[in-house]
Parts: structure tokens; C-alpha cells; sequence
């Protein structure tokens, strides 16, 4: 077996001087080729939460995982008021891609990192051979523009109850272990989202890296059209789509998605949104098919 898949992925901080930080991002793989893949996280989570998925693929590729902005360790900034939405997330993508990738790259994610690839994809399309999304965020943007709904949302809610300081990491994995949406991870993965999701505070205990408020903010302001966005892309598209609960809403798109032949799409049975950690054999397998 190739040793660079037992290696410890190395943390990097990539200068984004356009987007005033930096970018924080798990690099695994050969150093001396050039970026295969660059996989962005769900709301609320990190690179490092999908090293056990990503890691068997380093012995032949070199992929990026990232800490997008108001997560892990990237310092780029988190303003809530007046904020332009996941289109932030989209340009930190073009300028990641700017800073730290020779030639086009497969752009793949998850969740809210899906959908922020999507938009990339469309924005510069020179700039992706191939996009892999796994359970994206793609809602009706009548839904988006209902800020009574939007605020009322379980998912807002949810976040702004969130506990964020406790003793130590190990307290958090015994408080997460087995529930809510950690109730299909395992141990590796939950112990992986803790190490990188928390910080330590001058008091000594550890408290989240990407804030309540942040995480409810990024639920809140959507402000993007996703079939815009597929119909601007040129590159092929691979959707796992989850089967209970998807955030990838097809409502009066269907025809559209099959006539386009660049775009494949498959519900994957006994699936949740946490679809990658579920099933994280079919999300390498998508990311091989992709760069191949």
C-alpha cells in the first residue's frame, strides 16, 4: 500500500489577499503533482470532518480540503450584517483556485460546499473539469426570498440554540456521540469534526470554531440561483442526491436535468443529508470517476 494514504494530511494556510485572510486546508496526496480535487464542507463542519473518506484516495491524487470562511482554522472574515451570502463563498472558491491550483480541478462538496462549488463552476468555468456534489443545497429561490420562512426554519433555529463552549473535546464527542445529525457517523468521523470544530479559550476549555450565529447567518442568507448556475457550468456533473430528507429539491426541474446529458443524478437508497459519511465508499468512487 502506497504510505501517502496512512500519512497525516498536512494543514495549510493559503493567503487570499483579495478576500483579506487566509484559507485554511488539509492537503492529502503526492506534493509533486498538481491539485486533483478541491472538496468543500457542509455548514457548520471543516476540512478535516471528511479526512477518513478522502484519505484512501492520496496514494494517486492530491486533493485540498478546505475550511471555507467562519470555519476551522481560515481566518477570512465573518461579517453577518448586510452580508451577500453564499456568493462569499463562491469568490473564496475562485481565489482559492487562483492561489493554489495550476490547471482546472474537479471541484466536489458537500451540502452548503456543494452548492458553493456549483456556483464557482459557474462563475469560471475554465477554471473545473468536473463537479461532484453530494446531497447540495439547491432550494427554490421563492423559498429563499422568504425571510419570515427563512428565519423560522428549524435549521436556524437549531443553530442559534447550539452550545458552543465546553470542558474539552472529548466532553463534546461524548455529547455528540450517537445523536442528532452525528447518529450515522463514526467514531473517526465525529472525533475528526471535534479535533477542527473546536478551539481552545484562554480559560481552558474549547469552544466552536464556527460560531452559532454564523452558522444560523449562512442558513439564512442563500441569495443564489442554482439552475442559473447549471445551466452557466460546461463541465460534467455526478449528484448523490440523499433518499430521506435531501436538500437537493428537483420540483419542476426534472425534465431540464435529463435532457442535459453533462448532469447525472442518483438517490441513493437508506441515505440521509450526511450522505458521505454514510456512504463514503460511493463518494470515493465518485471523486475517482471524476478526475479519471
Amino acid at each position: 500500500m502506497d504510505a501517502r494514504v496512512d500519512a497525516e494530511p498536512q494543514q495549510r494556510m493559503i493567503a487570499l489577499p483579495t478576500r483579506g485572510g487566509t484559507m485554511a486546508a488539509l492537503e492529502f496526496g503526492p506534493s509533486d503533482r498538481p491539485v486533483d480535487i478541491v472538496f468543500s464542507h457542509a455548514n457548520g463542519f471543516n476540512g478535516r470532518t471528511y479526512r477518513t473518506i478522502l484519505q484512501p484516495l492520496a496514494g494517486a491524487l492530491r486533493i485540498l480540503a478546505l475550511d471555507l470562511r467562519g470555519h476551522g482554522a481560515s481566518t477570512l472574515p465573518t461579517v453577518i450584517e448586510g452580508r451577500q451570502g453564499w456568493l462569499e463563498f463562491r469568490d473564496d472558491l475562485l481565489a482559492l483556485l487562483a492561489a493554489a491550483c495550476e490547471a482546472p480541478v474537479v471541484l466536489a462538496g458537500h451540502s452548503m460546499g456543494g452548492t458553493s462549488s456549483l456556483l464557482a463552476a459557474a462563475a469560471e468555468p475554465g477554471r473545473v473539469r468536473a463537479l461532484a456534489l453530494f446531497d447540495p443545497v439547491v432550494m427554490p429561490t421563492d423559498m429563499q426570498r422568504d425571510p419570515q420562512a427563512v428565519s423560522e426554519s428549524p435549521l436556524v433555529q437549531g443553530a442559534m440554540r447550539r452550545r458552543a463552549t465546553f470542558a474539552s473535546r472529548q466532553a463534546v464527542i461524548e455529547a455528540y456521540r450517537g445523536r442528532g445529525a452525528f447518529k450515522t457517523w463514526t467514531e473517526d468521523q465525529l472525533a475528526d469534526y471535534v479535533a477542527a470544530g473546536f478551539r481552545e479559550t484562554a480559560t481552558g476549555e474549547v469552544t466552536l470554531t464556527c460560531t452559532p450565529d454564523w452558522e444560523a447567518s449562512n442558513f439564512r442568507t442563500h441569495n443564489y440561483d442554482a439552475w442559473a448556475a447549471f445551466r452557466a457550468s460546461r463541465c460534467p456533473i455526478r449528484i448523490l442526491r440523499a433518499e430521506e430528507a435531501s436538500t437537493f429539491r428537483l420540483e419542476g426541474h426534472e425534465a431540464e436535468l435529463a435532457a442535459d446529458g453533462r448532469i447525472r443524478v442518483e438517490t441513493i437508497p437508506g441515505t440521509s443529508h450526511f450522505l458521505p459519511m454514510e456512504r463514503p465508499d460511493l463518494v470515493g468512487e465518485t471523486l475517482l470517476a471524476c478526475v479519471a
